[in-house]
């Protein structure tokens, strides 16, 4: 694959610094990974991040789901995240 642009690295970075400080995210997080991360424009100067994941990981990823999302949209504060399998 191609390397990660800053962006991706940014957020790839969080899911680590999340996996290291939240007891409850690591052993699910440990398995996860991202294969890309876009941030869209969404009108009136918003901003989202879109993560994808492999398709085969989207079960994994839906018992999470919820509070990762949660925890990222504060760690990238005014910016809903959205996690689509691919």
């Amino acid at each position: 694959g191609a390397e990660p642009d800053e962006f991706e690295a940014s957020v790839a970075q969080e899911l680590l610094n999340l996996e290291m400080t939240s007891p409850d995210l690591k052993a699910s997080l440990r398995d996860l990974y991202i294969t890309a991360a876009k941030e869209v424009d969404v009108g009136n100067g918003r901003k989202a991040i879109i993560l994808y994941v492999p398709y085969k990981l989207r079960k994994s990823f839906n018992k999470v789901h919820q509070r990762l999302v949660r925890e990222l949209e504060k760690k990238f504060s005014g910016r809903h995240v959205m996690i689509i399998a691919q």
